[in-house]
């Protein structure tokens, strides 16, 4: 018998909201990534982040009174490697439903595989939404053969979060591993928020170097949101905290890239730059809660 999620988060007693928190090692030790891919990532990252797993990630948050929205990334077809398993995921979070929120995973390139699947994540384990990465899993978001998968999230009614600008998977690497950073542009996301108007998408990361495509899409596009993850605030570009500071701030989210980042850094970082004080409970929490059905 499945545990489905459901949320038992006290609003009140939390400060904030991560919406991008990796879940990068299982319970039985098992990677998300294979392993020359890992080292090449925390030599980019000049980080040697710890890997913890779910439970730990669970304590981490709870001790800062933070809830925090994790998942994997399923790329079994582009890395030839057994994805971290979504339900597992999707359980650990239903054990820990006072600060974590799941979101599942699917390969876009598996078909009627992952729609299924997508399915199966939603009904049967109660995720709220889904994490793509699409140059780590090989596929250009704005093709057609991937929308009936968009389509069956939007009828669900759960977020569509994609990876978008440069990563530091790959990097350095021989031919950057054969991953291509350009199916990353925040622009393919223009036709998919176009053809799917009730999907709510999240554009992760500063789009480094599709800034203004970013700014673009969400400024047309309101059901498109853009998280702050995977940077430290001191390296944001201007016309991004102009934008959250003004006509975006309702659609700014907070987001670490915990472990690779973490939410100390970043808080400790964003006071060093001109965000007004006044939109910082937006971006931090409210609104999180508001796209995630939490209020």
């Amino acid at each position: 018998m499945t545990t489905r999620y459901e949320p038992a988060i006290d609003l009140s007693a939390i400060t904030a909201i991560d919406v991008h928190v990796h879940i990068e090692v299982d319970a039985h030790g098992h990677s998300s990534l294979p392993e020359d891919l890992a080292e090449a990532a925390s030599a980019y990252f000049s980080v040697d982040a710890g890997r913890p797993d779910l439970d730990s990630v669970a304590a981490y948050y709870r001790e800062r009174s933070m809830a925090a929205v994790v998942f994997t990334v399923d790329a079994q077809t582009e890395l030839q490697h057994a994805a971290l398993s979504s339900e597992e995921i999707a359980e650990g979070a239903a054990r820990n439903n006072d600060v974590l929120i799941p979101f599942g995973s699917v390969d876009p390139r598996q078909g009627q595989t992952a729609i299924d699947r997508a399915r199966h994540l939603i009904e049967d384990y109660g995720v709220r939404g889904f994490k793509f990465h699409p140059t780590v899993q090989g596929f250009d978001p704005s093709e057609e053969q991937y929308f009936p998968l968009y389509e069956t999230l939007q009828s669900a009614g759960v977020v569509a979060l994609f990876h978008t600008g440069q990563t530091g998977i790959g990097a350095g690497m021989r031919g950057g591993r054969g991953f291509r950073l350009a199916l990353s542009n925040p622009m393919l996301l223009d036709t998919v928020a176009a053809r799917f108007p009730d999907l709510q998408i999240i554009m992760a990361h500063p789009s480094v170097p599709w800034q203004d495509e970013a700014i673009s899409v969400a400024t047309h596009k309101h059901n498109t949101w853009i998280d702050l993850s995977g940077w430290s605030p001191k390296y944001f570009p201007p016309q991004l905290v102009r934008a959250a500071n003004s006509f975006l701030k309702s659609r700014i989210l907070f987001g670490s890239d915990f472990p690779l980042l973490t939410p100390d850094r970043w808080l400790r970082d964003v006071e060093q730059i001109d965000m007004k004080p006044a939109v910082m409970p937006g971006i931090l929490k409210d609104n999180a809660v508001r796209l995630l059905g939490l209020g």
